[in-house]
């Protein structure tokens, strides 16, 4: 069984790139790109200036994929 190394992190978006992938910021600055996981891309799509969970590997902080709950 393979392990994941990921970390949960809050951000803000900042912009949209495309339908799929938006410019975010963590409160200590750092920017990069939030994606939308294909699970995720028929939910409920975040709007800019939301805070939002992201999934980082802390071997790439340029990029993070939404975590977005469904039970909200």
């Amino acid at each position: 069984m393979e392990k994941k190394e990921t970390i949960l992190l809050d951000a803000v978006l900042l912009s949209v790139i495309d339908k799929h992938a938006f410019d975010a910021k963590l409160s200590n600055g750092h920017q990069f790109v939030a994606f939308i996981g294909r699970d995720d891309q028929g939910g409920v799509r975040p709007q800019v200036g939301a805070i939002v969970r992201v999934e980082m590997s802390p071997f790439d902080m340029s990029k993070g994929r939404l975590v977005i709950d469904q039970e909200q």
